[in-house]
């Protein structure tokens, strides 16, 4: 464990005896107020496993802990300080729904919380509680159009959907430099695995050109990976190119689909004056 100065401090141990009270426990572990802690749990920075089953986020700070369960707590005070972008709820259909990702908003969130994730915030966004289950990603510094899940048999039936290729996933790109070409593909396998990326030129100038991505397959960072292979990497792109004050340039602006809820294909897609308010 970090000592309890650190504006990080990592605490997983397996609980040998019940505790009444959670908060008291993490406060007398850690040497963090009860407040600190009360904000953490409530932006998802603990997980409990029981017995049976997996991790679970704890949120009530007078929960108990049975003996035998694994604590996790991951308390980051830079990352619990971020107040992330709201997402856009675009189409409710009730079984799922579809939004507009800003970037800094994750898909899903990890061990030290999942309060700046759109999973939490779509939860956090109905009224009447729902289950949100992640059905696809996108980058943390990406934006665009993802679907969230309400109920898991609703997350197969999508997640179908990309595993199969029956989901056509549309992007739009600015990379670095003319790119010369009016249109291609790029086959080179990622990971061991194949991955297919075609683009096509949308507009270019002296230092840069718009592309229209689509996507066969799903591997991570593809689009980032594959056009930084070109020497073209997507302008913004700190990990694969060079980082910018304006971002990353990368949004996912349409996905067509066969609508399991309504039974007939659905075309979504996002302007390009919703994206550009991002790419400064």
């Amino acid at each position: 464990m970090n000592t309890p100065h650190s504006t990080r401090i990592t605490l997983e141990e397996t609980i040998t005896a019940s505790l009444p009270n959670v908060t008291d426990y993490l406060a007398e572990k850690t040497g963090l107020s009860k407040g600190r802690i009360k904000h953490a749990l409530n932006c998802g920075a603990l997980r409990i496993k029981k017995s049976r089953g997996g991790f679970q986020r704890v949120r009530r700070a007078t929960a108990s802990v049975p003996a035998g369960s694994m604590l996790s707590f991951h308390f980051d005070e830079n990352l619990l300080a971020i107040k992330p972008p709201q997402p856009e709820l675009l189409l409710d259909l009730q079984q799922y729904s579809v939004w507009f990702k800003p970037p800094m908003v994750l898909a899903q969130g990890s061990e030290w919380g999942d309060h700046c994730s759109l999973l939490r915030l779509a939860e956090l966004h109905f009224q009447q509680k729902r289950q949100c289950f992640l059905v696809h990603r996108l980058d943390r510094e990406a934006c665009g159009l993802m679907l969230v899940a309400h109920s898991g048999q609703m997350a197969d039936k999508l997640s179908h959907l990309f595993a199969s290729r029956e989901m056509e996933k549309h992007y739009r790109v600015r990379v670095a430099g003319n790119m010369g070409v009016t249109e291609g593909s790029i086959t080179t396998p990622l990971d061991g695995k194949n991955a297919t990326t075609h683009f096509a030129m949308l507009e270019e100038n002296d230092t840069s050109s718009l592309l229209s991505i689509q996507i066969e397959t799903g591997r991570k960072h593809q689009i980032r990976r594959h056009l930084a292979e070109t020497g073209h990497p997507v302008l913004g792109d700190a990990r694969y190119g060079d980082a910018a004050p304006g971002g990353l340039h990368l949004a996912a602006v349409r996905l067509c689909y066969q609508c399991p809820v309504q039974g007939r294909r659905l075309d979504l897609d996002v302007s390009p004056e919703k994206i550009g308010r991002f790419w400064q």
